[in-house]
């Protein structure tokens, strides 16, 4: 019991996430928001968190193989960790999904087996063809080669990429580029997950996703399903803040965690001192 009181003490050495604009605008508002004042065309960028949302199950969707069918299709049933990028972005997304494929990789959850992954573009002009490299650098940079099936990169016309932003609230904004072009999106750099049936569940801001972070989001999404004694420990003594799209120590958890261990203690050291040794008589 001691050292479960300790354990999530140590929790308290660090818990956070760093939240930066698309393209290098911000757009995190309210979630992560900056003090900066961004451009008037952001105003519709940026995160509206939706938790208990359904997802678009009928939307049409093509993955990187030019498999076509509804995002269902790609739903068997086990949470879903998520991310909305476009695959010609050269900025903020390859940095989004770096971090939260370097995170899972460190994580002891198994894709496939815990949960799968779906990435999202918000372009409509990106293509099956497009997908395919960065789904390859994902696979690599997670170290996922061997599940690659439970890894599905995600392309769509405009109707149903307007469906999964209404559903996620992951609101975006074609913006122009360095030459003057239209040509690029500013949105906010966060992931999401969904819950085995399809409903909203977590979102986690930032660039990087510290491995326990996303372990405690996917067991929350799993509804315990995945979790063992010491996930749900560490559950227990944590927050998650919609606000600021992360987990948080729970100082008064642990202390009552704390308080019950040190009753229990005082409780066994009275009874070892009271009780009559074996034999003794009055």
């Amino acid at each position: 019991m001691r050292v479960v009181a300790v354990g999530c003490m140590a929790l308290m050495l660090g818990v956070g996430a760093g939240v930066m604009g698309a393209q290098g605008y911000s757009a995190d508002k309210p979630l992560g928001a900056t003090a900066q004042a961004p451009p008037a065309y952001l105003k519709h960028a940026g995160i509206e968190q939706k938790l208990g949302q359904t997802l678009p199950m009928a939307a049409t969707f093509t993955d990187s193989t030019g498999k076509t069918g509804a995002l269902s299709t790609w739903y068997d049933g086990k949470p879903v960790v998520m991310a909305m990028v476009y695959y010609k972005c050269a900025m903020l997304c390859p940095q989004v999904l770096h971090g939260l494929a370097t995170g899972l990789k460190a994580t002891t959850l198994t894709a496939g087996k815990d949960y799968d992954v779906m990435v999202f573009s918000i372009d409509p002009t990106d293509t099956p063809q497009d997908a395919v490299g960065q789904k390859q650098q994902f696979l690599n940079e997670a170290g996922m080669t061997g599940q690659a099936d439970a890894v599905h990169f995600l392309t769509a016309p405009k109707a149903s990429i307007d469906a999964l932003s209404d559903a996620t609230g992951f609101h975006f904004v074609m913006v122009p580029g360095p030459d003057g072009k239209m040509d690029q999106y500013a949105h906010s750099s966060v992931i999401m997950f969904a819950t085995p049936d399809g409903k909203m569940s977590k979102y986690l801001a930032g660039v990087s996703y510290e491995p326990r972070d996303l372990r405690m989001a996917l067991l929350d999404a799993s509804e315990k399903k995945i979790s063992n004694p010491v996930d749900l420990l560490i559950l227990y003594c944590c927050n998650y803040s919609p606000t600021a799209g992360k987990y948080s120590v729970s100082v008064v958890r642990i202390l009552g965690i704390a308080g019950m261990v040190t009753l229990l203690i005082v409780i066994g050291m009275v009874y070892l001192l009271t009780r009559k040794p074996k034999g003794h008589v009055a």
